[in-house]
């Protein structure tokens, strides 16, 4: 069984982060934003995770590394290099 995962890895000046779509409820509850990390980590070993998720209106929340999301919360996400990762359980 498979299921895939939108998200990015972005190498922006000098730092390689990963970006995660997920459900908004998962950024704002903090046991599940710590558990969707940690299940992403054998995708992006050795990177800082970040969780974006939209609310019903649209507007973007991030959890994670807090310069990082800082920086990248004043980028808009449709600039962002999204890709499909599929996941094999």
């Amino acid at each position: 069984m498979s299921y895939q995962i939108t998200g990015s890895v972005v190498n922006d000046q000098g730092v390689k982060y990963a970006i995660v779509l997920v459900d908004h409820d998962v950024v704002q509850n903090i046991s599940q934003n710590e558990e969707a990390i940690n299940a992403y980590r054998h995708l992006f070993p050795g990177m800082p995770i970040i969780l974006l998720g939209r609310d019903w209106q649209g507007k973007s929340t991030y959890y994670g590394q807090k310069d990082i999301v800082d920086y990248i919360s004043q980028i808009d996400p449709q600039r962002i290099p999204w890709r499909r990762y599929v996941i094999a359980d």
